[in-house]
């Protein structure tokens, strides 16, 4: 793939949230910072037309609450056609980890993470989806 260039011309405040942007998230630039936001923005136009998607959904709480991780294996269970996987993770004496990926229309992914993050007891819950094509 070519990689053309172009000029932009930015107000001074749109320049200076970009170059935060940059430094906040280690870009090693500008333009890679760009690429990174029009990229995200058409993953995010995707995800709002259905489109199919792939993603994971992260989900913490404790590993104590038995009835989370049987309640989380009953929802996967009936989603079964857009989980991919799942796994696991202790992070300390408390805490458990599970990533679940996923593969499907973003409308079914979004009902299912929402399903899965409103489990009573869990203290994290998040959905990244991006570009399956």
């Amino acid at each position: 793939m070519s990689v053309k260039r172009f000029g932009v011309s930015l107000d001074e405040e749109l320049l200076e949230a970009l170059d935060s942007y940059v430094s906040d998230n280690r870009f090693a630039n500008r333009s890679q910072a760009i690429r990174h936001l029009i990229e995200k923005n058409l993953v995010e136009e995707k995800w709002k037309c259905d489109n199919i998607v792939a993603g994971a959904i992260t989900l913490v709480f404790s590993h104590q609450k038995n009835d989370i991780l049987k309640r989380s294996s009953e929802i996967q269970y009936k989603y079964r056609d857009v989980i991919l996987s799942s796994q696991g993770f202790y992070l300390n004496e408390q805490n458990y980890l599970e990533i679940i990926a996923v593969k499907g229309p973003s409308h079914k992914l979004t009902e299912v993470s929402e399903k899965l993050i409103s489990i009573k007891g869990i203290q994290h819950g998040k959905l990244v989806m991006s570009k399956a094509q």
